[in-house]
C-alpha cells in the first residue's frame, strides 16, 4: 500500500504533563531521509501529539507506526486476563475497557488499572507485583524473538525496557483513533482511504539491517545512516544530533524508513489470523 506519509513514532507512557521520550519522524514517497518532528513546546505530550495527529490525518493519508503492543497475549490461555469473568474478547473492547476505567486521567495515562481489581492481580507494576503476573508472550513476539530479538513482555510495567506503561497508554489512543482510522491487523485496510496505524519495534528494525548500538553510547549517526541505506533511504546528514533520554529519535527515525520499506510489499500484510485477538508487529 502507499501512503503520502510514513510516521514513525518511539511512545511513552509515563505519568508526567509531558513525555520527555516521544519522537516523532516523518518521510514521505520515494528515498528521500526521515525528518523529526518538533512539538510547539519543549517536548511532546500525548494530548499535543493527539492534535497533531488529527491535523495531518484529516489531509493527507498516512502510515503511523507507534512502538507499543497493541494488544495482550490471548492464546497461552485464550484470554486476555484468565479466570476474569468480565474479560474483553477482542482488542477493541479491551482498549475500551482501559480507557473507561483511566477516563478520570488526564494525557491518555493507564496506570488507574493497576489500581483495579482484579486486573491488578496481573501486572508487575512500579509499587506491586501482581500474584498472576508472568512473562506471557503474543504469537508475534515469539515469532519476533526466534527471528531476531523480541519486547519484553506486555503486562511488564518496571524497568526501562518495559512496555506494559506505553501500552496502556497506547490504548486509550487507539481506542481515541479507532472510527476515524484503520488499525491493523484489527481492520481490513485493503481497498481504504483511511489512514492506518501500525505497531512497530525499532530495535527490530535496526537487527534487521545488522545495526547494534554502541556500548555507552547508542546508535551513531554512522550506523543509523548503514540501516536506513537497508531500508532503500536517503543517509542523514553526518551533523544530525539525535536527541531524546535513549536516543528516541533514532528509533523514530528507523521506524519511519521501515515503515516505508515494508508497505509496498504484500506479505508483511498478510499474517495469521490470531493476529485479530493479539496483534502483530510490522515488518516481523
Amino acid at each position: 500500500m502507499i501512503f503520502e506519509n510514513y510516521i514513525g513514532i518511539d511512545w511513552s507512557g509515563d505519568k508526567n504533563n509531558f513525555q520527555k521520550g516521544i519522537s516523532v519522524s516523518l518521510c514521505k514517497n520515494g528515498m528521500g531521509a526521515p525528518k523529526i518532528i518538533k512539538p510547539i513546546e519543549k517536548y511532546w505530550s500525548r494530548s499535543t501529539l493527539v492534535n497533531w495527529l488529527n491535523k495531518i490525518l484529516v489531509k493527507e493519508k498516512s502510515l503511523v507506526g507507534f512502538d507499543f503492543a497493541f494488544s495482550y497475549p490471548f492464546y497461552d490461555f485464550f484470554s486476555y486476563f484468565p479466570g476474569v469473568k468480565d474479560s474483553p474478547i477482542n482488542a477493541k473492547i479491551l482498549w475500551s475497557m482501559i480507557d473507561k476505567i483511566n477516563q478520570e486521567k488526564v494525557n491518555l495515562y493507564g496506570g488507574e488499572i493497576w489500581k483495579k481489581k482484579p486486573y491488578l492481580n496481573f501486572y508487575n507494576a512500579p509499587n506491586s507485583r501482581g500474584n498472576l503476573y508472568t512473562s506471557r508472550r503474543r504469537l508475534t513476539e515469539v515469532y519476533s524473538k526466534n527471528k531476531i530479538h523480541s519486547p519484553s513482555p506486555t503486562f511488564n510495567c518496571v524497568g526501562p525496557g518495559a512496555v506494559g506503561t506505553g501500552s496502556l497508554a497506547g490504548m486509550r489512543i487507539l481506542n481515541l483513533f479507532e472510527k476515524r482510522v484503520n488499525i491493523w491487523p484489527f481492520d481490513n485496510c485493503e481497498m481504504s482511504n483511511k489512514s492506518v496505524f501500525v505497531e512497530i519495534f525499532p530495535t527490530y528494525y535496526f537487527r534487521l539491517s545488522s545495526v547494534k548500538p554502541v556500548k555507552n553510547y547508542g546508535y551513531t549517526i554512522e550506523n543509523i545512516n548503514k540501516s536506513l541505506c537497508f531500508f532503500n533511504s536517503k543517509e542523514l546528514d553526518k551533523n544530525k544530533e539525535i536527541g531524546g533520554p535513549d536516543q528516541d529519535d533514532a528509533d523514530a527515525i528507523i521506524s519511519s524508513a521501515a515503515l516505508r520499506y515494508f508497505s509496498s510489499r504484500k506479505n508483511i500484510w498478510n499474517v495469521p489470523d490470531f493476529s485479530k485477538k493479539e496483534g502483530w508487529i510490522f515488518g516481523v
